[in-house]
């Protein structure tokens, strides 16, 4: 709410704009009558209301919030907050970005529908979902990453997680791109007195946040991080582990989550800490190795095929089953330097002494050379279950799921001569100097998973597991 004009003549400039604070209400009772089904009274979003209530009277101009997936961010900051606003002045201008069109679009759609609900007037030639304005002029412009805001002026600017995947996370290039869109579209796009909300879950100590923070405007943001489990000088107050929002996702809820991550993605995406990679991420302290694997286990091997004698890279084959209670077992590893013709020999070789129920994954290359070559692996291993698969995303996304199995204890090794050799590479990566074992390993783990194909549910049952045997008997 703006002081009337009469009224500033009699004050001066401090006066004013200390009465236009207590003039401004604050947003937590509006959420309520807007929105009584939910719950704005939690700690965690109380800490951003008023902060919220901060960027509204101008003590805040640029901010950044850090919170967990799935804590409420968006439906307060993201959602709500604009509407608060053009309430307060329906002459203002929001621009809402995400890491794509369609998702800003969808925030649009239903800060337009709140809009409606409160009885702001619209604009009826334009209420498009991504784009809509009041009869006063003001509104909401959705944009993605990397689109252009050109001709549109922002005095309140929100991005909300520009980052949509730990793919686009680990990308330089992607890294890039958000930050010069930032640079040369939203930064240059603020009006006079405008606020800039940042709220994300990290990902990378070098996503837009933390590019943000070590440049030069840095200093300028107010940065409110709240982990999932409390750690020393906590903003809210909490004891040291203790959960952000208990009546959502408890202690125990919270650790089921962390066991299925490395503590590379867990201390980025719930505890706000993003770091570097140690390149740790297969520590060899935690895995145990066996004298043999229990019975009943589906069987999986996984290619990494080169075509290489000497030098240059190796060709990994990586047994790998999942026993019933969750452990995975790693029984054997090929691992050897191998023209592509005596490789070929050593595929179907160690195909003959795995069985006609061990399913088989290979690497596929991209382009038609890669297909040419998916269909002479097939030829060659006639008979048997196989499955080609292009690998997409970079290598350390690709090994995230198996190395939070390792992280967590959950993976053996059988006892082997193959070991020290594994152990040494799976230990060294993404830095050591090969990572053929890395790659057949996660290939094995997600085809013991059920893949692109469903392998696994094929081969737990057990008839299927007989017809296979006795199909590559008779072809044998």
């Amino acid at each position: 709410m703006t002081v009337p004009a009469d009224v500033l003549d009699y004050l001066t400039d401090e006066e004013a704009a200390e009465l236009d604070a207590l003039l401004t209400p604050p947003i937590r009772p509006w959420l309520e009558r807007v929105s009584p089904g939910f719950r704005w009274d939690w700690p965690h979003l109380v800490i951003v209301e008023d902060a919220l209530d901060a960027v509204t009277v101008g003590d805040i101009t640029k901010l950044m919030v850090f919170e967990p997936p799935r804590h409420g961010k968006t439906e307060l900051t993201t959602i709500r907050y604009p509407v608060f606003r053009l309430v307060q002045d329906p002459s203002l201008s929001v621009i809402v970005a995400a890491y794509n069109h369609a998702l800003a679009s969808k925030f649009s759609r239903k800060s337009r529908a709140l809009a409606r609900q409160v009885g702001l007037a619209l604009n009826d030639e334009r209420q498009a979902a991504e784009d809509w304005e009041t009869t006063a002029g003001g509104g909401i412009r959705a944009v993605g990453v990397g689109t252009g805001v050109t001709g549109t002026g922002g005095g309140l600017i929100i991005i909300d997680d520009p980052v949509k995947s730990r793919e686009e996370a680990e990308s330089p290039t992607y890294r890039d791109r958000c930050w010069e869109w930032w640079q040369d579209d939203l930064r240059t796009r603020r009006e006079p007195g405008a606020a800039t909300i940042l709220q994300v879950t990290r990902w990378h100590e070098d996503d837009l946040a933390g590019r943000i923070l070590n440049s030069e405007e840095g200093k300028d943001w107010t940065v409110i991080s709240l982990p999932a489990l409390a750690e020393e000088n906590d903003p809210l107050g909490r004891a040291a582990g203790a959960a952000l929002c208990p009546e959502r996702y408890d202690v125990a809820a919270l650790a089921e989550i962390q066991r299925g991550m490395t503590d590379y993605s867990w201390s980025a995406l719930y505890q706000q800490r993003p770091r570097r990679r140690s390149g740790n991420m297969f520590p060899r302290d935690m895995v145990l190795t066996v004298d043999a694997a229990p019975a009943g286990i589906t069987w999986v091997r996984f290619w990494d095929k080169a075509g290489t004698d000497k030098g240059g890279d190796w060709t990994a084959g990586v047994k790998l089953g999942i026993a019933r209670d969750g452990v995975v077992y790693v029984a054997d590893v090929r691992h050897e330097q191998r023209a592509a013709s005596a490789r070929r020999l050593m595929m179907r070789a160690t195909a003959e002494q795995d069985g006609g129920d061990c399913a088989i994954g290979i690497e596929q290359e991209g382009g038609s050379a890669g297909k040419d070559a998916a269909a002479d692996d097939a030829r060659l291993l006639a008979g048997f279950r196989v499955t080609s698969e292009h690998p997409t995303g970079d290598k350390v996304t690709r090994a995230e799921p198996f190395a939070a199995q390792w992280q967590a204890g959950n993976v053996r090794l059988v006892k082997g001569a193959w070991n020290p050799v594994y152990l040494d590479e799976m230990e060294g990566f993404p830095h050591a100097a090969h990572d053929d074992q890395v790659d057949a390993s996660s290939g094995a783990y997600k085809l013991a998973l059920g893949g692109d194909t469903g392998l696994l549910d094929y081969y737990r049952d057990e008839a299927a597991i007989r017809a296979a045997a006795a199909a590559h008997q008779k072809v044998a």
